[in-house]
């Protein structure tokens, strides 16, 4: 499918896909979703400074980059386990923007290494930070049960891929956390909340990002 790059309202890049007009974030503002979505009502829900991250979508690798920020802020350890299906070309990501409008001495150094380090092995970014990119599809990639504290789960919207959002994906979701573990999304549709209370999880509707009413916080 054709991709293109386009300009969000905060500023920020991100690639649509042409045939759906799909986003990999959303228009109202990549970074600030990104930011509310996944370390406001994710990352700094935890408390502990050792954190395992599962990511259901790498796409533009602006949730890992922010990540990566935040844990050498906070000085957090973090172990970011990534699944994605189709990467972007070096092509696509050397026009995204987030480097200039993220400032931070670190941060061309992280973005490009999020991007440049190989696929399916674990590698040190920084001294919090650790990447391990799968290179696969969602519903057939094998995780670690009860190993991850945290999920971002990223994937495409229910009207275009909605087999993402089934009960079967969110029992493997709900098998991958450990025991209190958190998943975090940008969607709160009614078959979303069925799906995921029918695979065991607690949901919890919250605020969503700009332009968006609502988003849902699950809990194992």
């Amino acid at each position: 499918m054709k991709r293109k790059l386009i300009t969000t309202s905060d500023g920020s890049s991100t690639i649509q896909i042409e045939e759906w007009g799909e986003t990999y974030h959303s228009i109202h503002g990549a970074v600030r979703e990104a930011e509310h979505v996944y370390i406001k009502n994710g990352l700094e829900r935890l408390a502990n400074n050792n954190v395992k991250i599962l990511e259901m979508g790498f796409g533009t690798g602006l949730n890992a980059f922010l990540t990566a920020l935040k844990a050498k802020k906070d000085q957090k350890k973090i172990e970011y386990h990534t699944v994605e299906g189709f990467p972007l070309s070096t092509e696509e990501t050397e026009k995204l923007n987030y480097i200039d409008l993220v400032k931070t001495k670190e941060g061309q150094q992280i973005f490009e290494a999020l991007h440049t380090s190989p696929w399916n092995k674990k590698t040190r970014l920084t001294q919090e930070f650790t990447l391990n990119k799968i290179h696969g599809l969602f519903e057939e990639v094998n995780l670690a049960n009860d190993h991850f504290d945290l999920i971002y789960f990223d994937v495409f919207g229910y009207p275009y891929q909605p087999q993402l959002w089934s009960v079967e994906i969110f029992k493997k979701m709900y098998a991958a956390l450990k025991q209190g573990g958190i998943l975090t999304t940008y969607a709160c549709r009614s078959p979303i909340k069925k799906a995921m209370q029918n695979a065991g999880l607690l949901i919890e509707v919250c605020p969503g990002p700009p332009g968006k009413r609502e988003m849902i916080i699950a809990r194992k």
